[in-house]
Protein backbone atom coordinates (compact mmCIF):
# COMPACT_ATOMS: atom_id res chain seq x y z
CA UNK A 1 0.00 0.00 0.00
CA UNK A 2 1.65 3.44 -1.08
CA UNK A 3 1.97 5.76 1.56
CA UNK A 4 0.55 9.38 0.39
CA UNK A 5 1.51 11.74 3.16
CA UNK A 6 4.20 11.29 5.85
CA UNK A 7 4.12 13.77 8.87
CA UNK A 8 7.97 13.33 10.51
CA UNK A 9 8.29 15.34 13.62
CA UNK A 10 5.92 18.02 13.39
CA UNK A 11 5.90 20.38 16.36
CA UNK A 12 3.94 23.71 16.96
CA UNK A 13 4.74 26.10 19.61
CA UNK A 14 2.70 28.93 20.63
CA UNK A 15 3.01 31.27 23.54
CA UNK A 16 2.73 29.53 26.53
CA UNK A 17 1.00 26.43 24.52
CA UNK A 18 3.17 23.85 23.02
CA UNK A 19 0.39 23.05 20.91
CA UNK A 20 1.98 19.93 18.88
CA UNK A 21 4.71 17.92 20.23
CA UNK A 22 6.99 15.79 17.77
CA UNK A 23 4.14 13.83 16.14
CA UNK A 24 4.94 11.87 13.36
CA UNK A 25 2.11 10.21 11.25
CA UNK A 26 1.68 8.64 7.76
CA UNK A 27 -1.80 8.29 5.41
CA UNK A 28 -2.05 5.44 2.66
CA UNK A 29 -3.69 5.38 -0.31
CA UNK A 30 -7.20 4.55 0.09
CA UNK A 31 -6.98 4.89 3.57
CA UNK A 32 -9.64 6.78 6.45
CA UNK A 33 -7.13 7.59 9.32
CA UNK A 34 -8.95 8.77 11.82
CA UNK A 35 -7.50 10.89 14.12
CA UNK A 36 -8.74 11.12 17.84
CA UNK A 37 -8.68 13.59 20.88
CA UNK A 38 -9.63 15.31 23.27
CA UNK A 39 -10.89 19.13 22.53
CA UNK A 40 -7.71 21.07 22.61
CA UNK A 41 -5.29 18.40 21.95
CA UNK A 42 -3.46 19.62 19.02
CA UNK A 43 -5.78 17.87 16.54
CA UNK A 44 -6.78 21.07 14.09
CA UNK A 45 -3.70 22.86 14.63
CA UNK A 46 -1.72 19.56 13.53
CA UNK A 47 -4.29 19.74 10.53
CA UNK A 48 -3.99 23.38 9.97
CA UNK A 49 -0.20 22.75 9.90
CA UNK A 50 -0.61 20.15 6.97
CA UNK A 51 -3.14 22.51 5.02
CA UNK A 52 -0.61 25.45 5.02
CA UNK A 53 -2.71 27.73 7.67
CA UNK A 54 0.16 27.63 9.91
CA UNK A 55 3.75 27.10 10.17
CA UNK A 56 5.56 24.53 12.09
CA UNK A 57 7.95 25.14 14.75
CA UNK A 58 9.79 22.21 14.28
CA UNK A 59 9.13 18.96 11.47
CA UNK A 60 8.79 18.03 7.90
CA UNK A 61 6.06 17.02 5.75
CA UNK A 62 6.25 15.04 2.71
CA UNK A 63 3.62 14.10 -0.10
CA UNK A 64 4.51 10.67 -2.09
CA UNK A 65 7.98 10.89 -1.08
CA UNK A 66 8.96 14.35 -1.99
CA UNK A 67 9.13 16.74 0.45
CA UNK A 68 6.90 19.62 0.45
CA UNK A 69 7.18 23.48 2.08
CA UNK A 70 3.19 24.23 2.93
CA UNK A 71 3.45 28.15 3.41
CA UNK A 72 -0.32 28.64 2.64
CA UNK A 73 -3.64 26.78 1.49
CA UNK A 74 -2.90 27.40 -2.40
CA UNK A 75 -0.02 25.44 -1.44
CA UNK A 76 -1.64 22.59 -0.09
CA UNK A 77 -4.09 22.62 -2.86
CA UNK A 78 -1.48 22.67 -5.14
CA UNK A 79 0.34 19.41 -3.58
CA UNK A 80 -3.44 17.76 -3.92
CA UNK A 81 -4.29 18.53 -0.27
CA UNK A 82 -8.26 19.88 0.78
CA UNK A 83 -9.61 20.30 3.69
CA UNK A 84 -13.50 20.12 4.81
CA UNK A 85 -13.27 22.68 7.91
CA UNK A 86 -15.75 22.44 10.42
CA UNK A 87 -17.41 25.37 10.28
CA UNK A 88 -17.98 25.80 6.22
CA UNK A 89 -16.55 28.45 4.13
CA UNK A 90 -19.73 29.16 1.89
CA UNK A 91 -21.37 32.19 0.88
CA UNK A 92 -24.95 31.55 1.02
CA UNK A 93 -26.30 33.73 -1.13
CA UNK A 94 -24.08 32.00 -4.33
CA UNK A 95 -24.93 28.81 -6.06
CA UNK A 96 -23.57 25.80 -5.47
CA UNK A 97 -21.83 26.51 -8.84
CA UNK A 98 -20.40 29.55 -7.81
CA UNK A 99 -18.76 29.17 -4.43
CA UNK A 100 -17.37 26.20 -6.16
CA UNK A 101 -15.32 28.46 -8.62
CA UNK A 102 -14.48 31.17 -6.29
CA UNK A 103 -10.39 31.07 -6.42
CA UNK A 104 -10.81 28.29 -9.46
CA UNK A 105 -12.98 30.45 -12.02
CA UNK A 106 -13.48 29.28 -15.67
CA UNK A 107 -13.45 32.61 -17.77
CA UNK A 108 -15.08 33.09 -21.36
CA UNK A 109 -14.22 35.75 -23.87
CA UNK A 110 -14.09 38.82 -22.34
CA UNK A 111 -13.57 38.05 -18.68
CA UNK A 112 -17.03 36.33 -18.49
CA UNK A 113 -17.43 33.57 -16.01
CA UNK A 114 -18.50 30.15 -17.43
CA UNK A 115 -20.74 28.77 -14.70
CA UNK A 116 -21.91 26.22 -17.27
CA UNK A 117 -19.14 24.13 -17.84
CA UNK A 118 -18.20 24.37 -13.83
CA UNK A 119 -21.78 23.18 -13.29
CA UNK A 120 -21.28 20.43 -16.07
CA UNK A 121 -17.77 18.94 -14.29
CA UNK A 122 -20.06 19.50 -10.85
CA UNK A 123 -22.42 17.41 -11.74
CA UNK A 124 -20.00 14.49 -12.75
CA UNK A 125 -18.32 14.98 -9.45
CA UNK A 126 -21.33 14.89 -7.68
CA UNK A 127 -22.31 12.11 -9.79
CA UNK A 128 -19.56 10.57 -9.44
CA UNK A 129 -19.07 10.35 -5.50
CA UNK A 130 -22.65 9.86 -4.75
CA UNK A 131 -22.61 13.80 -3.73
CA UNK A 132 -26.24 14.38 -4.85
CA UNK A 133 -25.87 18.21 -5.24
CA UNK A 134 -27.74 20.23 -7.44
CA UNK A 135 -25.07 22.72 -9.18
CA UNK A 136 -27.51 25.66 -9.22
CA UNK A 137 -29.19 25.38 -5.58
CA UNK A 138 -28.84 28.84 -3.58
CA UNK A 139 -26.13 27.71 -0.73
CA UNK A 140 -28.55 29.22 2.02
CA UNK A 141 -31.59 26.79 1.23
CA UNK A 142 -29.57 23.94 1.45
CA UNK A 143 -29.57 21.86 4.46
CA UNK A 144 -26.39 21.70 6.74
CA UNK A 145 -25.65 18.02 6.05
CA UNK A 146 -25.86 19.25 2.10
CA UNK A 147 -23.90 22.13 3.20
CA UNK A 148 -21.12 20.14 3.53
CA UNK A 149 -20.86 18.17 0.35
CA UNK A 150 -20.49 20.98 -0.94
CA UNK A 151 -17.31 21.78 0.83
CA UNK A 152 -16.40 18.74 -0.93
CA UNK A 153 -16.97 18.90 -4.09
CA UNK A 154 -14.94 22.11 -3.78
CA UNK A 155 -11.87 19.95 -2.81
CA UNK A 156 -12.45 17.29 -5.61
CA UNK A 157 -12.91 20.24 -8.41
CA UNK A 158 -9.57 21.56 -7.19
CA UNK A 159 -8.45 17.69 -7.93
CA UNK A 160 -7.44 16.92 -4.22
CA UNK A 161 -6.39 13.47 -3.51
CA UNK A 162 -5.89 14.02 0.18
CA UNK A 163 -8.74 15.40 1.98
CA UNK A 164 -8.77 16.75 5.51
CA UNK A 165 -12.63 16.10 7.21
CA UNK A 166 -12.01 18.25 10.62
CA UNK A 167 -14.40 17.44 13.04
CA UNK A 168 -17.51 16.80 9.95
CA UNK A 169 -19.76 15.44 12.20
CA UNK A 170 -20.15 18.19 15.13
CA UNK A 171 -23.05 20.03 13.24
CA UNK A 172 -24.73 17.19 11.31
CA UNK A 173 -27.76 15.23 12.49
CA UNK A 174 -26.87 11.24 13.07
CA UNK A 175 -28.65 10.17 9.98
CA UNK A 176 -26.20 13.06 7.84
CA UNK A 177 -23.22 11.90 9.85
CA UNK A 178 -24.27 8.31 8.58
CA UNK A 179 -24.70 9.39 4.94
CA UNK A 180 -21.05 11.21 5.06
CA UNK A 181 -19.63 7.98 6.02
CA UNK A 182 -20.59 6.30 2.86
CA UNK A 183 -19.61 9.49 0.78
CA UNK A 184 -15.69 8.85 2.65
CA UNK A 185 -16.15 5.18 1.80
CA UNK A 186 -17.29 6.44 -1.41
CA UNK A 187 -14.29 8.64 -1.88
CA UNK A 188 -11.99 6.27 -0.48
CA UNK A 189 -12.84 2.96 -2.91
CA UNK A 190 -11.80 5.52 -5.67
CA UNK A 191 -9.07 6.44 -4.37
CA UNK A 192 -8.70 9.19 -2.47
CA UNK A 193 -6.98 9.14 0.99
CA UNK A 194 -8.90 10.88 4.18
CA UNK A 195 -7.33 12.15 7.51
CA UNK A 196 -10.40 12.16 9.81
CA UNK A 197 -10.35 14.23 12.54
CA UNK A 198 -12.70 13.48 15.51
CA UNK A 199 -13.66 12.43 19.35
CA UNK A 200 -16.30 10.67 18.93
CA UNK A 201 -15.12 7.05 19.53
CA UNK A 202 -18.60 5.25 17.79
CA UNK A 203 -17.55 7.32 14.55
CA UNK A 204 -14.09 6.40 14.68
CA UNK A 205 -14.99 2.57 15.21
CA UNK A 206 -17.56 2.71 12.10
CA UNK A 207 -15.49 4.84 9.85
CA UNK A 208 -11.76 4.59 9.80
CA UNK A 209 -9.08 1.86 8.56
CA UNK A 210 -6.94 2.99 11.33
CA UNK A 211 -7.43 5.42 14.60
CA UNK A 212 -4.29 7.56 15.78
CA UNK A 213 -4.87 9.10 18.89
CA UNK A 214 -2.98 12.26 20.46
CA UNK A 215 -3.54 13.71 23.86
CA UNK A 216 -1.95 17.01 25.13
CA UNK A 217 -0.24 17.56 22.14
CA UNK A 218 1.30 14.30 21.70
CA UNK A 219 0.59 11.32 19.67
CA UNK A 220 -0.01 8.22 22.28
CA UNK A 221 -0.99 5.32 20.46
CA UNK A 222 -1.95 3.99 17.29
CA UNK A 223 -5.48 1.08 17.57
CA UNK A 224 -6.99 -0.95 14.48
CA UNK A 225 -10.84 -0.18 14.46
CA UNK A 226 -11.43 -3.95 14.49
CA UNK A 227 -9.88 -4.93 17.52
CA UNK A 228 -10.20 -1.61 19.47
CA UNK A 229 -13.88 -0.72 21.46
CA UNK A 230 -15.11 2.50 23.08
CA UNK A 231 -13.74 1.42 26.65
CA UNK A 232 -9.92 1.38 25.24
CA UNK A 233 -10.12 4.37 23.14
CA UNK A 234 -11.39 6.52 25.26
CA UNK A 235 -8.83 5.86 27.64
CA UNK A 236 -6.37 6.17 25.59
CA UNK A 237 -7.18 9.69 24.48
CA UNK A 238 -8.35 10.88 27.84
CA UNK A 239 -5.23 9.24 30.05
CA UNK A 240 -7.46 7.67 32.58
CA UNK A 241 -10.38 5.27 32.92
CA UNK A 242 -13.74 7.02 31.31
CA UNK A 243 -17.17 6.26 32.87
CA UNK A 244 -18.97 5.49 29.40
CA UNK A 245 -22.44 4.97 31.13
CA UNK A 246 -24.00 7.75 33.59
CA UNK A 247 -25.03 7.03 36.90
CA UNK A 248 -28.00 8.34 38.56
CA UNK A 249 -29.49 8.57 41.62
CA UNK A 250 -33.74 7.86 41.97
CA UNK A 251 -35.48 10.71 40.70
CA UNK A 252 -37.30 12.80 43.64
CA UNK A 253 -39.79 14.96 42.25
CA UNK A 254 -40.16 18.61 43.28
CA UNK A 255 -42.82 20.78 42.62
CA UNK A 256 -43.63 21.74 38.71
CA UNK A 257 -40.92 24.41 37.66
CA UNK A 258 -41.65 25.04 34.11
CA UNK A 259 -45.45 24.78 32.97
CA UNK A 260 -46.32 25.23 29.14
CA UNK A 261 -49.80 25.04 27.83
CA UNK A 262 -50.72 25.16 24.60
CA UNK A 263 -47.66 27.10 23.07
CA UNK A 264 -47.51 27.58 19.76
CA UNK A 265 -44.44 29.38 18.09
CA UNK A 266 -42.80 30.36 14.17
CA UNK A 267 -39.90 30.64 12.84
CA UNK A 268 -38.08 33.36 11.00
CA UNK A 269 -40.04 32.94 7.98
CA UNK A 270 -43.12 32.92 9.85
CA UNK A 271 -44.20 29.37 9.59
CA UNK A 272 -45.38 27.65 12.67
CA UNK A 273 -42.73 24.94 14.21
CA UNK A 274 -43.95 24.45 17.25
CA UNK A 275 -48.01 23.64 17.09
CA UNK A 276 -50.07 23.10 20.69
CA UNK A 277 -47.38 22.14 22.56
CA UNK A 278 -48.21 21.00 26.27
CA UNK A 279 -45.73 19.74 29.34
CA UNK A 280 -43.97 20.36 32.77
CA UNK A 281 -40.91 19.80 34.02
CA UNK A 282 -40.59 19.41 37.63
CA UNK A 283 -37.51 19.98 40.20
CA UNK A 284 -35.17 17.05 40.39
CA UNK A 285 -35.90 15.50 37.33
CA UNK A 286 -34.51 15.22 33.69
CA UNK A 287 -37.51 16.02 31.07
CA UNK A 288 -35.49 15.37 27.55
CA UNK A 289 -36.56 16.74 24.15
CA UNK A 290 -35.97 13.46 21.91
CA UNK A 291 -36.38 14.39 17.61
CA UNK A 292 -34.45 14.66 14.43
CA UNK A 293 -33.35 18.36 14.54
CA UNK A 294 -35.47 20.79 12.81
CA UNK A 295 -38.84 19.53 14.70
CA UNK A 296 -39.50 22.81 16.32
CA UNK A 297 -37.09 22.05 19.68
CA UNK A 298 -34.54 25.07 17.89
CA UNK A 299 -37.92 27.21 18.46
CA UNK A 300 -39.66 25.57 21.30
CA UNK A 301 -36.03 26.32 23.61
CA UNK A 302 -36.01 29.90 22.39
CA UNK A 303 -39.51 30.82 23.49
CA UNK A 304 -38.65 29.38 26.96
CA UNK A 305 -35.58 31.21 27.32
CA UNK A 306 -37.09 34.87 25.76
CA UNK A 307 -35.31 34.53 22.74
CA UNK A 308 -38.40 33.99 20.69
CA UNK A 309 -41.80 35.58 20.78
CA UNK A 310 -44.79 33.31 21.26
CA UNK A 311 -47.96 32.86 18.78
CA UNK A 312 -49.99 31.66 21.63
CA UNK A 313 -49.88 29.75 24.79
CA UNK A 314 -48.77 30.36 28.16
CA UNK A 315 -45.17 29.78 29.65
CA UNK A 316 -44.44 29.32 33.86
CA UNK A 317 -41.38 29.48 34.96
CA UNK A 318 -42.04 28.72 38.86
CA UNK A 319 -45.37 29.92 38.91
CA UNK A 320 -44.93 33.01 36.95
CA UNK A 321 -46.01 33.59 33.81
CA UNK A 322 -42.94 34.60 31.54
CA UNK A 323 -44.97 34.74 28.08
CA UNK A 324 -43.94 38.67 27.31
CA UNK A 325 -40.24 38.63 29.62
CA UNK A 326 -37.11 39.62 28.54
CA UNK A 327 -34.01 36.99 28.29
CA UNK A 328 -32.74 39.26 31.61
CA UNK A 329 -35.97 38.84 33.12
CA UNK A 330 -36.24 34.70 32.24
CA UNK A 331 -32.42 34.26 33.47
CA UNK A 332 -32.98 36.59 37.27
CA UNK A 333 -35.95 34.18 37.67
CA UNK A 334 -34.06 31.34 37.76
CA UNK A 335 -32.88 29.97 34.28
CA UNK A 336 -29.44 29.01 32.71
CA UNK A 337 -29.26 28.60 29.42
CA UNK A 338 -26.92 26.81 27.18
CA UNK A 339 -27.62 27.06 23.46
CA UNK A 340 -27.27 24.82 20.57
CA UNK A 341 -24.73 27.53 19.11
CA UNK A 342 -22.58 27.93 20.93
CA UNK A 343 -20.81 30.78 19.08
CA UNK A 344 -23.87 32.77 17.84
CA UNK A 345 -25.85 33.12 21.40
CA UNK A 346 -23.13 31.70 24.25
CA UNK A 347 -20.20 33.60 24.15
CA UNK A 348 -18.91 36.33 22.30
CA UNK A 349 -15.89 35.23 20.95
CA UNK A 350 -13.71 38.51 21.07
CA UNK A 351 -13.78 38.86 24.78
CA UNK A 352 -11.37 37.10 27.26
CA UNK A 353 -12.65 34.39 28.88
CA UNK A 354 -12.85 36.55 32.62
CA UNK A 355 -15.69 38.80 30.57
CA UNK A 356 -17.63 35.40 29.03
CA UNK A 357 -17.64 33.91 32.50
CA UNK A 358 -19.21 36.75 34.04
CA UNK A 359 -21.55 37.55 31.07
CA UNK A 360 -24.76 36.77 33.31
CA UNK A 361 -23.69 38.79 36.15
CA UNK A 362 -21.65 41.24 35.59
CA UNK A 363 -23.71 43.81 36.55
CA UNK A 364 -24.17 43.44 40.44
CA UNK A 365 -21.78 42.50 43.23
CA UNK A 366 -19.62 41.28 43.53
CA UNK A 367 -19.18 41.61 39.96
CA UNK A 368 -19.33 45.06 39.65
CA UNK A 369 -19.84 47.98 42.41
CA UNK A 370 -22.64 50.86 40.67
CA UNK A 371 -20.52 51.46 37.13
CA UNK A 372 -17.09 50.27 38.44
CA UNK A 373 -16.37 46.55 37.46
CA UNK A 374 -14.45 44.84 39.39
CA UNK A 375 -11.64 43.61 37.34
CA UNK A 376 -10.09 41.30 40.53
CA UNK A 377 -13.22 39.64 41.33
CA UNK A 378 -13.72 38.82 37.93
CA UNK A 379 -10.08 37.33 37.23
CA UNK A 380 -10.15 35.28 40.36
CA UNK A 381 -13.36 33.90 39.80
CA UNK A 382 -12.67 33.32 36.16
CA UNK A 383 -9.38 31.33 37.46
CA UNK A 384 -11.22 28.98 39.76
CA UNK A 385 -13.76 28.26 37.01
CA UNK A 386 -10.67 27.17 34.35
CA UNK A 387 -9.48 24.56 37.22
CA UNK A 388 -12.72 23.57 37.96
CA UNK A 389 -13.88 23.00 34.87
CA UNK A 390 -10.47 21.71 33.06
CA UNK A 391 -10.62 24.42 30.94
CA UNK A 392 -8.12 24.33 28.31
CA UNK A 393 -6.21 27.82 27.34
CA UNK A 394 -3.05 29.74 28.40
CA UNK A 395 -4.83 31.90 30.90
CA UNK A 396 -8.01 33.84 31.98
CA UNK A 397 -7.75 36.40 29.54
CA UNK A 398 -7.41 34.42 26.23
CA UNK A 399 -10.20 35.37 23.81
CA UNK A 400 -13.19 32.70 23.89
CA UNK A 401 -12.73 32.38 20.18
CA UNK A 402 -9.09 31.39 20.16
CA UNK A 403 -10.48 28.60 22.29
CA UNK A 404 -11.63 24.87 21.02
CA UNK A 405 -15.06 24.24 20.32
CA UNK A 406 -14.97 21.66 23.56
CA UNK A 407 -13.51 24.34 25.78
CA UNK A 408 -15.79 27.11 24.51
CA UNK A 409 -18.75 24.84 25.68
CA UNK A 410 -17.01 24.29 28.76
CA UNK A 411 -17.00 27.82 29.20
CA UNK A 412 -20.45 28.15 28.88
CA UNK A 413 -21.73 25.07 30.96
CA UNK A 414 -18.94 26.36 33.55
CA UNK A 415 -21.06 29.98 33.78
CA UNK A 416 -24.55 28.66 33.98
CA UNK A 417 -24.39 25.76 35.82
CA UNK A 418 -22.37 27.85 39.42
CA UNK A 419 -24.82 29.99 39.70
CA UNK A 420 -28.17 29.72 41.93
CA UNK A 421 -30.61 28.08 39.26
CA UNK A 422 -34.48 26.74 39.11
CA UNK A 423 -34.33 25.34 36.06
CA UNK A 424 -31.40 24.62 33.27
CA UNK A 425 -32.33 24.97 29.55
CA UNK A 426 -29.69 22.40 28.18
CA UNK A 427 -29.96 22.45 24.02
CA UNK A 428 -26.54 20.01 22.59
CA UNK A 429 -24.97 20.42 25.49
CA UNK A 430 -22.01 17.96 24.92
CA UNK A 431 -22.15 18.80 21.12
CA UNK A 432 -18.71 18.57 19.71
CA UNK A 433 -17.11 17.89 22.55
CA UNK A 434 -14.81 15.15 23.27
CA UNK A 435 -15.64 11.93 25.78
CA UNK A 436 -13.71 13.44 28.89
CA UNK A 437 -15.55 16.27 28.80
CA UNK A 438 -18.82 14.60 28.10
CA UNK A 439 -18.46 12.36 31.25
CA UNK A 440 -17.94 15.60 33.17
CA UNK A 441 -20.58 17.88 31.38
CA UNK A 442 -23.68 14.60 32.21
CA UNK A 443 -22.36 14.61 35.82
CA UNK A 444 -22.50 18.61 36.07
CA UNK A 445 -26.23 18.14 35.08
CA UNK A 446 -27.01 15.43 37.14
CA UNK A 447 -25.65 17.13 39.83
CA UNK A 448 -28.09 20.51 39.54
CA UNK A 449 -31.09 17.38 39.01
CA UNK A 450 -30.31 16.46 42.21
CA UNK A 451 -30.10 19.52 43.96
CA UNK A 452 -33.65 20.13 43.04
CA UNK A 453 -33.27 22.23 39.45
CA UNK A 454 -35.69 21.20 36.79
CA UNK A 455 -33.61 20.11 33.70
CA UNK A 456 -35.09 20.47 30.19
CA UNK A 457 -32.62 18.88 27.98
CA UNK A 458 -33.02 19.10 24.22
CA UNK A 459 -30.56 16.64 22.01
CA UNK A 460 -30.30 15.18 18.71
CA UNK A 461 -28.09 12.83 20.06
CA UNK A 462 -30.64 9.68 21.36
CA UNK A 463 -27.87 7.86 23.37
CA UNK A 464 -27.84 11.32 25.21
CA UNK A 465 -31.35 11.89 25.91
CA UNK A 466 -31.72 8.10 26.99
CA UNK A 467 -28.48 8.23 29.55
CA UNK A 468 -29.74 11.62 31.41
CA UNK A 469 -33.84 11.75 30.93
CA UNK A 470 -35.72 10.82 33.78
CA UNK A 471 -39.13 11.63 31.38
CA UNK A 472 -39.17 12.28 27.71
CA UNK A 473 -40.66 14.25 25.27
CA UNK A 474 -40.75 12.95 21.77
CA UNK A 475 -41.27 16.17 18.81
CA UNK A 476 -42.26 15.55 15.65
CA UNK A 477 -43.51 17.98 12.96
CA UNK A 478 -43.42 20.79 15.73
CA UNK A 479 -45.54 18.84 17.85
CA UNK A 480 -45.00 16.90 21.44
CA UNK A 481 -46.35 13.13 20.07
CA UNK A 482 -45.76 11.30 23.18
CA UNK A 483 -44.16 11.48 26.35
CA UNK A 484 -43.24 8.64 28.63
CA UNK A 485 -41.36 7.35 31.17
CA UNK A 486 -37.28 6.99 30.21
CA UNK A 487 -37.78 3.56 32.14
CA UNK A 488 -40.30 2.33 30.20
CA UNK A 489 -38.95 2.38 26.65
CA UNK A 490 -36.31 1.22 24.19
CA UNK A 491 -33.88 3.43 22.57
CA UNK A 492 -35.50 1.79 19.36
CA UNK A 493 -39.01 2.61 20.13
CA UNK A 494 -37.93 6.07 20.97
CA UNK A 495 -36.37 6.17 17.30
CA UNK A 496 -39.74 4.72 15.92
CA UNK A 497 -41.18 7.69 17.54
CA UNK A 498 -38.95 10.40 16.63
CA UNK A 499 -39.24 8.88 12.68
CA UNK A 500 -43.54 9.87 13.11
CA UNK A 501 -44.76 6.58 15.11
CA UNK A 502 -47.90 6.66 16.56
CA UNK A 503 -47.59 5.84 20.39
CA UNK A 504 -49.29 2.57 19.88
CA UNK A 505 -47.22 1.64 16.85
CA UNK A 506 -44.36 1.99 18.99
CA UNK A 507 -45.28 1.30 22.43
CA UNK A 508 -48.11 -0.17 22.72
CA UNK A 509 -50.25 0.88 25.84
CA UNK A 510 -47.19 1.84 27.75
CA UNK A 511 -47.13 5.63 27.29
CA UNK A 512 -49.52 8.64 28.25
CA UNK A 513 -50.16 10.49 25.20
CA UNK A 514 -48.93 14.00 25.59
Amino acid sequence: METVLELRDITKQFPGVLANDHINLTLNQGEIHALLGENGAGKSTLMNILYGLYQPTKGEIFVRGKKVELHGPGDAIRAGIGMVHQHFMLIPVFTVTENVMLGEESVKVGDMLDRQVAAKRIKEISDRFGLQVDPNAMVGDLPVGVQQRVEIIKLLYREADILIFDEPTAVLTPQEADALFEIMHSLTSQGKSIIFITHKLREVLEAADRISVIRRGKKVGEADPKTANQQSLADLMVGRAVALEVEKNPVKLGAVHLEIKALHVSNDANHETVKNVSFDVHGGEVMGIAGVQGNGQTELVEAVTGLRPITSGTIKLMGDEINHASPRQITERGLAHVPEDRQRDGLVLQFPITDNLALQEYYRPPYSQGMVMQDDYILKHANELIKEFDIRTPNAITPAGALSGGNQQKVIVARELTRPIKLLVASQPTRGVDVGSIEFIHDQILARRDQGCAVLLVSTELDEVMKLSDRIAVMFDGKVTAIVERSAVTKEQVGLLMAGASLQEALGDTAEKA
